[in-house]
């Protein structure tokens, strides 16, 4: 206490904001730090979670770059970020472009758009597996019937099966999206329109110079967590393909799913942790790229 006393403000101060992250980041480091550096041991290691641990060094990074499942597992994880990422990022920003400008049942709009986002998407999963289905119990194959169009096999085809699963999972996160666009549109201050509407600059131009250079933070928020979203994407895949997990020929299977696979149903857990560290490393080297790339000037 005398030590304490001893101190100045400034310093006393520093002591109490440590004090109070202390536990926070004891926490964090428990729960992440440990986690994540456990992973990096195992992946270096033979275990099926009932026998002891055993050594055999780059073993299981050599089965994973020989792989054929792994690398078709690779390509569909990079075909969900190149797909959704981008489409995501345009129809929210023009969902939300011009729901900004609409006054009449604002709220409401806004809440409908909001309101997939907050459903369960394993609720939201098997609903539209339903939609998939075929003719007569599919909603989408029955309204291609009736208007005489042959039926589509939405989830047991090799090239539409994908598309498919990443149609709900975009849909699911436009909400969140639309709200942080919102957020930035009215973070602008509105004296760069009222100059350019004096000026008699047009929309094209107040858009593209002074809308989107000014939601540049707001994109690369949007971005980077959809991103990592995309990248991660489970619960979609899991719960549309159960009867075959993945797909057909693994087509829909994404890294996360496969992770699961071999943990839990093969009992690799050293296998597992090595595809489990390459998705970190995935995930670190995109989010810093993207960061990069879209960074401020």
């Amino acid at each position: 206490m005398r030590l304490y006393s001893n101190l100045s403000i400034k310093q006393k101060q520093i002591v109490w904001a440590w004090a109070f992250l202390a536990l926070p980041v004891l926490f964090y480091g428990i729960i992440r730090f440990y986690p994540t550096g456990t992973a990096f041991v195992i992946s270096f290691q033979e275990w099926n979670l009932l026998g002891d641990r055993t050594w055999i060094g780059w073993d299981n990074y050599v089965e994973l770059w020989n792989d054929p499942v792994f690398w078709k597992v690779f390509v569909n994880t990079f075909e969900y970020l190149l797909i959704g990422t981008p489409l995501s990022l345009v129809l929210s920003f023009i969902i939300a472009y011009h729901l900004d400008k609409l006054r009449f049942m604002h709220g409401f709009l806004r809440m409908l758009y909001f309101l997939p986002f907050m459903t369960s998407a394993v609720a939201m999963a098997w609903v539209w597996r339903w939609f998939y289905q075929d003719v007569p119990i599919g909603l989408f194959n029955n309204l291609l019937a009736s208007v005489g169009i042959p039926q589509i096999a939405f989830l047991n085809s090799t090239t539409n099966a994908l598309p498919a699963v990443l149609a709900p999972a975009v849909w699911a996160g436009l909400g969140f999206q639309v709200i942080i666009f919102m957020a930035g549109l009215r973070a602008i201050p509105q004296s760069y329109y009222e100059a350019a509407k004096i000026d008699g600059v047009g929309w094209w131009t107040v858009l593209t110079q002074i809308t989107i250079p000014l939601l540049r933070p707001t994109i690369v928020f949007i971005v980077v967590f959809s991103s990592i979203g995309f990248l991660r994407i489970f619960d979609h895949v899991f719960n549309m393909t159960t009867n075959n997990p993945g797909g057909p020929l693994n087509s829909t299977k994404p890294l996360v799913l496969m992770i699961y696979d071999t943990a839990f149903n093969g009992f690799n857990m050293g296998y597992a942790a090595a595809q489990t560290v390459v998705l970190f490393l995935i995930l670190l080297l995109v989010s810093l790229a993207q960061l990069w790339l879209l960074r401020s000037d």
